[in-house]
């Protein structure tokens, strides 16, 4: 059987083209004005990676400029794997042999396509790839897909995780994107974290039971649900980053769970931080992590959904109190938000559902749906500022 994220939607997109002065059916608005760049796995033609997240990144890319879509163009990453090159070197994992299959973001005046397992491919604005970048030698672990940059200092936060010691690193890029700060984050074995996020005081762990198992190791991506492991989110201290201390973690126990993607987190009164993120109950991620594998016929896609709720933690430091709720009772994804309000406090946050997309109005406690066609598929949402 052809494996779900072969078919459908998700099915590869077999050729690198080039389209200029592209048909604009209705009108874009003209603050849609910029280079518009998605990135996601895409294996070659004939090929099946054992793992809806593990094919090769391929990057797609629209360019938009006063009401016009001046060009489309689409291109692999064209890492050593990509290239055919050894994964393995005498030290280990070679960081280079990686997919960069799962985001792109601009910081300072470069361009990366990241995956978590490896280091940053540099791309140029046209989508070729330069290269891995290691930011001048300093950088000795993998890169998050998922980095936050502080809106209000510019720098850019993000980690490295590793099936060896160490197992969780964090590092900060400065504006001009230098790598100015790493240091390992005591966590008990090799999590797998994909997201985390920051406030304007705080970083947020997310040390959860998906954790590396030498037994899977040549099945897709080695890594399963280990409920002795537990579950626990960390807030930690950016103080040391003005003082030059060590940044404190403290440790909250929570409910057995899953978090792929972060919405946002903010500072309260009171010492208090919030998190809003979407949550895995055990038995929704076991069922997705699945059908990830190509095990599961698609159409159990919408079952999985009813365990991923929109949910809500809320830290109390000074106490070593938690609080948690679920927020909706939809089956959602991809949390996103106006990234000008990353780490502190806001009002909407985006999501993606079944067939449409999901605004939450997260101070009145309400939600808006922007409802698609049964043929199409929600991509994540990204937010554009209108006059």
């Amino acid at each position: 059987m052809t494996s779900m994220y072969l078919q459908g939607h998700l099915a590869p997109v077999r050729d690198e083209i080039d389209a200029v002065d592209l048909t604009v059916s209705g009108k874009l608005p003209t603050e849609l004005n910029g280079r518009y760049f998605r990135n996601g796995p895409n294996p070659l033609p004939g090929q099946d990676r054992g793992h809806w997240f593990a094919g090769d990144g391929m990057l797609h890319g629209v360019r938009l400029r006063s009401g016009r879509a001046e060009w489309y163009r689409n291109r692999w990453v064209r890492t050593s794997r990509f290239a055919g090159a050894p994964h393995v070197t005498s030290h280990g994992i070679d960081r280079t042999a990686v997919t960069a299959n799962t985001h792109v973001i601009h910081h300072n005046d470069k361009i990366f396509a990241l995956s978590e397992n490896g280091f940053p491919y540099e791309v140029t604005p046209e989508l070729e790839t330069v290269g891995p970048w290691d930011f001048q030698g300093k950088l000795t672990t993998a890169m998050t897909a998922h980095p936050k940059q502080d809106p209000q200092t510019g720098e850019l936060h993000f980690f490295g995780y590793g099936f060896r010691p160490p197992y969780l690193t964090y590092h900060r890029l400065s504006t001009a994107g230098e790598l100015v700060e790493s240091r390992e984050i005591s966590v008990p074995g090799p999590t797998m974290m994909h997201d985390f996020a920051i406030t304007e005081n705080h970083v947020i762990w997310l040390d959860l039971p998906l954790v590396f198992d030498p037994s899977l190791v040549g099945k897709g991506i080695p890594v399963g649900w280990n409920d002795a492991y537990g579950a626990r989110i960390g807030v930690m201290s950016r103080g040391g980053q003005r003082s030059g201390r060590q940044g404190r973690v403290t440790w909250f126990d929570v409910d057995p769970c899953y978090v792929f993607h972060v919405g946002n987190a903010r500072d309260q009164d009171g010492g208090r931080v919030t998190l809003d993120a979407i949550r895995y109950t055990p038995g929704a991620f076991n069922e997705i992590w699945t059908m990830a594998g190509g095990q599961t016929d698609p159409v159990t896609a919408a079952a999985e959904q009813s365990g991923a709720h929109l949910y809500r933690w809320t830290f109390d430091p000074p106490s070593g109190q938690v609080k948690e709720e679920q927020l909706d009772d939809r089956g959602v994804e991809f949390p996103t938000i106006n990234d000008e309000r990353t780490g502190l406090p806001s009002r909407f946050l985006y999501s993606v559902a079944d067939y449409s997309v999901v605004k939450y109005d997260t101070v009145a406690g309400s939600a808006t749906t922007c409802e698609l066609r049964a043929d199409q598929a929600p991509g994540e949402a990204v937010f554009v500022a209108a006059p």
